[in-house]
């Protein structure tokens, strides 16, 4: 017995058994489709838990939709063209609402289809330009790489990215931040993230190997981008995450996960962040990648050249640092207010 599964119905086909005809009657709003010569199941839990139920394990082979197979080609590129994990599932994520949105195969779409869904993204939904863009980027990588020769137009008009100014910690807030934590493993994690400015997913991935104490760098293996970078680390940092590694016993992974030779999760970093904005009464919209943000405002507003806080973060673009420009009260506060003059 073989049984497909697609978004409305699951498709159950088999030859004539009087026996399984019985069992399949069993299940709620069965209907007989005599063109596709299958039996029809609304596609739920409850029905797929029950056909199991009703029929062996062994007997029933699950079919691959042709828009699995699809999905999976897409993967399989991504994986080879060395995206990362998160890229991968974010492209996979957008054409699959892309899919939904048609309601119909991904082949027999056409430009004015696609243009039509980046506006009910943008108009409908309110999507972020950053989030749309991303929309694009993942049907035009869809279209010319797995597709080449469906004769789709893939350039693609693109909104113009939000310019929101990041949310910055003064250094009191970082602070009362760090220490509002007991747990020494939580406080070392974000008091690195913070004394190198680094992303919550190259915090976890720092291995032992990579702190050169002497010269106080911290090595940044296959950051963004799968670049390398070097940035600096704290001295008190580094006599910190040793008092750290001894207690723990760390050897590999400077922030073990809790699985046998892996590193902690993005997801447990922000519930340490979560946590300790709690406790240190917090009440601005931070988040972990806020400690990055605080990290290159207090260096620009320490005089720090921003050529050398481009080189620290890894930033491809001068144009992302000199955001941080516009953060920094530095600047600002030399400004002399009109008012002032009047009165």
């Amino acid at each position: 017995m073989k049984i497909q599964i697609k978004q409305e119905n699951i498709l159950v086909y088999f030859k004539y058994d009087k026996q399984k005809i019985q069992k399949i009657k069993k299940i709620n709003n069965h209907k007989w489709n005599p063109e596709e010569r299958c039996w029809l199941i609304p596609n739920n839990d409850k029905n797929i838990k029950k056909l199991y139920k009703l029929f062996n394990k062994d007997d029933i082979e699950l079919l691959k939709s042709k828009e699995n197979i699809k999905i999976k080609r897409l993967k399989e590129r991504l994986i080879l063209k060395g995206y990362s994990r998160q890229t991968i599932k974010a492209y996979i994520s957008q054409v699959k609402q892309f899919k939904n949105y048609i309601s119909k195969d991904l082949l027999d779409t056409n430009q004015k289809e696609i243009k039509k869904y980046l506006i009910y993204l943008k108009s409908t939904i309110n999507n972020s330009s950053s989030y749309i863009n991303q929309a694009i980027s993942a049907i035009k990588f869809f279209y010319k790489e797995i597709y080449p020769n469906i004769d789709i137009n893939l350039n693609l008009p693109r909104p113009k990215k939000d310019k929101k100014l990041p949310t910055v910690l003064s250094k009191e807030e970082v602070y009362k931040l760090i220490n509002s934590l007991d747990n020494l493993k939580h406080k070392a994690i974000l008091s690195l993230t913070y004394s190198s400015g680094l992303r919550v997913s190259e915090v976890v991935k720092v291995k032992v190997s990579d702190i050169d104490s002497n010269r106080g760098l911290l090595h940044i293996k296959k950051g963004k981008g799968k670049k390398d970078r070097y940035t600096i680390i704290s001295d008190k940092i580094i006599k910190q995450l040793r008092d750290y590694c001894i207690i723990y016993k760390i050897d590999n992974w400077l922030f073990p996960g809790q699985k046998k030779n892996k590193h902690l999760t993005t997801r447990s970093v922000q519930r340490i962040f979560k946590k300790a904005c709690k406790r240190a009464k917090i009440s601005k919209d931070v988040s972990v990648h806020s400690l990055r943000h605080s990290f290159a405002t207090h260096l620009l507003v320490k005089g720090e050249d921003l050529r050398y806080i481009q080189e620290l973060l890894g930033h491809k673009s001068s144009k992302t640092t000199e955001i941080y420009t516009h953060v920094s009260k530095n600047s600002l506060n030399k400004i002399e207010n009109p008012f002032d003059d009047i009165f």
